[in-house]
């Protein structure tokens, strides 16, 4: 195993391969396998091993439909609290999988084996599990950490440029709340190429995921710290509900540069340091101007889930490495931009 975090003793992560690790941290009991038809196919040998539930895939499919659909059948399989789930897929897959386990027969154990590098630096860390309610992301879920993720590098190589790139947003997102080194390595490294490096990609995970690791261990229900992980959220929510022609990572992307510029014209971040964020973006592939209309992206932004009475709580970089989280009224965020 080559590295292992754990987040109120827990989760543990391990950051290494899967047949190194799996056997070492399943329990000894009935393990039922929740996936998709795409990592079915992908990986034959580690889903049909087990029992197994195939959901489709893409982002409708995350939601209470398909979860009821898992329930009826696990009730026709006989599942039983003594059985583990392990959900094997990128952040769809493990937030079904991690609701479901959450909620049948009140709970039962899980964990997972994340195969996207957004689910492997975020999606599949922190005990969130949660499905879509119309367009709105994630409104029902739980916070209920699984025994353990694995997350394992070289299941990377099947994804295409545009997954990972996504992925690479959240790691972005990562250094600047609290990583300023390693948001200078993916700035001396950001090509194409670097997602072909096993080494170098093991390395940028591993620094990801301890920042996510070490904010959720200090405030795992998002009363203060934890919040900082919204950081580019509010206005990428927002433009993924405006349009559906960007993904999470780069609807995230076009976030993080609006908040940084945004913060460099209110004196609260430097010009430099907003444009070492917005180049960074671009090196990687990202669109940094919205996609939609901002008065799309903002009339989104009224109906935020994490509004309270006509507060946001906006996530602001000071610097590369230090965020902070300013309450304000609707009407100040909008005056921003």
């Amino acid at each position: 195993m080559d590295s292992c975090i754990t987040i109120r003793e827990q989760t543990r992560l391990y950051i290494g391969r899967v047949g190194d690790i799996i056997e070492q941290v399943l329990p000894k009991c009935r393990v039922v396998v929740i996936t998709d038809a795409n990592i079915d196919r992908l990986y034959p040998d580690l889903v049909r091993r087990y029992e197994h539930i195939i959901i489709g895939g893409g982002e409708a499919n995350k939601s209470l439909a398909t979860v009821a659909t898992i329930y009826d059948r696990l009730m026709a399989m006989g599942v039983d609290r003594a059985t583990f789930i392990l959900g094997i897929g990128g952040g769809i897959v493990t937030d079904v999988a991690g609701f479901v386990a959450a909620t049948y027969m009140r709970g039962l154990d899980f964990g997972f084996i994340s195969t996207t590098l957004l689910g492997q630096v975020d999606a599949s860390i922190g005990g969130k599990n949660g499905v879509n309610v119309a367009d709105y992301k994630n409104m029902v879920g739980t916070i209920v950490h699984p025994r353990f993720v694995i997350s394992d590098v070289e299941m990377l190589r099947t994804l295409p440029m545009r997954e990972l790139r996504a992925g690479m947003a959240e790691v972005v997102k990562s250094a600047i709340i609290g990583d300023a080194e390693l948001f200078d390595y993916i700035d001396s490294c950001a090509t194409d190429e670097l997602y072909h490096s096993t080494e170098q990609m093991q390395s940028i995970v591993l620094r990801a995921v301890r920042v996510k690791a070490s904010i959720v261990e200090a405030d795992e229900r998002e009363a203060g710290l934890r919040r900082l992980l919204n950081l580019g959220h509010t206005i990428g929510h927002a433009v993924e509900k405006s349009t559906r022609e960007v993904n999470h990572g780069e609807a995230v992307a076009m976030g993080l540069a609006m908040v940084a510029k945004a913060a460099a014209k209110g004196g609260m971040l430097s010009s430099y340091e907003a444009q070492r964020i917005e180049s960074l973006l671009c090196r990687l592939g990202f669109a940094t101007e919205p996609s939609v209309p901002l008065s799309a992206i903002m009339r989104a932004v009224r109906h935020d889930k994490k509004r309270e009475d006509n507060l946001l709580r906006v996530v602001i970089p000071e610097a590369i490495g230090r965020c902070v989280v300013r309450k304000m009224p609707i009407e100040d965020f909008e005056r921003l931009f």
